[in-house]
């Protein structure tokens, strides 16, 4: 596989105002950065402008620390929430998994197969089943197990997996169906960096056994959502969904089945949007650049 070209990948909001995209195209063109890829949007119902783009490395004429100095000038200018980040340095990502293993296959492979910019770490999980797979993939398998019981019960187990966490000097952390809720004081620790997979249409059916609620509900479209998570369960800012069609001859597995497509899909495209910077937060919605 030919490697991708580098570039700097410049993600912004501020308070929306004239100007600013003749801003900050004007400050890149003053030392010729060839822009390779322009998104912005402005949100009039909050007043705020959000923007991305990719620059190439090659025509940036100094550093990654330089480019941020010099920039910071016009962004405390405009006010701006900012980052830019190197295509070179990718997100250093941890996989959490349990025993339901079809996200983290798949995950797995459009990580193998190029697919999901990242340094892949480790994966971690609280039981062994798959160990001898991750093994397979060259990737070190952490086995993390999770009492049953209260969150007090659980509490020694996820101060081991912050500790975890840290060592690995994690980015990004991709639950993949690891059917755990977090504690609030760990997903603080990673704001806006832990993402979910939800087998449901958020905001419907959250909390456990949603596909058995759906059925007795009797619905017609099943789904999944991709999103941050946040103290509150399955409340945090929604990255991507789908739906899949069922209908009154559709048992309870057979949602199921038709739901774990969904679920594999709509979390690997949620994180390869995250991976790729393409995902701008404000308040609990989003901002996604496709």
């Amino acid at each position: 596989m030919q490697p991708a070209e580098r570039r700097y990948v410049l993600t912004l909001s501020c308070p929306d105002r004239p100007g600013i995209v003749a801003a900050v195209s004007t400050f890149l063109a003053t030392f010729d950065g060839w822009i390779v890829e322009a998104s912005h949007h402005a949100d009039a119902a909050v007043g705020q402008f959000f923007m991305r783009q990719e620059v190439r490395a090659s025509t940036v004429p100094f550093d990654l620390t330089e480019l941020r100095g010099q920039f910071s000038e016009l962004a405390a200018q405009y006010d701006m929430t900012w980052a830019i980040h190197d295509t070179a340095a990718p997100p250093r990502t941890v996989f959490l998994c349990s025993k339901q293993d079809h996200c983290v296959v798949d995950l797995l492979h459009r990580w193998r197969t190029g697919d999901l910019p990242c340094e892949l770490v480790a994966v971690v999980s609280n039981h062994e089943d798959m160990r001898s797979f991750v093994d397979w993939h060259g990737v070190p398998y952490h086995h993390l197990p999770v009492p049953a019981g209260s969150i007090d019960d659980k509490r020694p187990a996820f101060d081991r997996l912050r500790d975890l966490l840290r060592d690995l000097e994690a980015d990004t952390i991709v639950l993949a169906r690891y059917m755990q809720i977090l504690p609030p004081d760990l997903c603080d620790a990673w704001p806006n960096r832990v993402l979910n997979i939800h087998h449901s249409f958020l905001p419907s059916f959250a909390g456990g056994k949603p596909y058995h609620r759906a059925f007795e509900r009797g619905v017609k479209l099943v789904g999944a959502t991709c999103h941050y998570v946040t103290a509150e369960l399955d409340a945090g800012p929604i990255i991507e969904q789908d739906v899949v069609r069922v209908n009154h001859a559709d048992a309870i597995d057979d949602m199921v089945r038709r739901g774990r497509d969904v679920e594999r899909r709509v979390l690997a495209e949620g994180v390869r949007l995250h991976l790729e910077r393409r995902v701008l937060v404000h308040g609990n919605k989003t901002v996604v650049f496709h």
